[in-house]
């Protein structure tokens, strides 16, 4: 039985996605678009993904963390569905 992560996915992207810069040793930037709950993190490799059905609550929590990367690796890695765009 697959888990639901690994169900391929329509996905509408969001050309253009503001980014606010972060300080992080893994997170670079990271933004949010509302209407699609699309959460958009750029990681200090340059690796660019998206992170789907994300409710604002998850978003406005990383953003005020005091540790970006730990938060984003408690509850945000493997709990949503994503796509790698760069």
């Amino acid at each position: 039985m697959k888990s639901a992560l690994n169900h391929k996915i329509k996905i509408k992207v969001v050309i253009n996605m503001k980014r606010d810069s972060i300080k992080s040793s893994n997170l670079n930037s990271i933004g949010y678009d509302l209407s699609s709950r699309t959460l958009e993190i750029e990681f200090n490799n340059g690796a660019i993904y998206l992170y789907f059905s994300v409710p604002q609550t998850i978003y406005n929590n990383l953003m005020r963390a005091s540790s970006h990367g730990r938060y984003f690796n408690r509850n945000i890695k493997g709990k949503y569905k994503y796509k790698k765009i760069e």
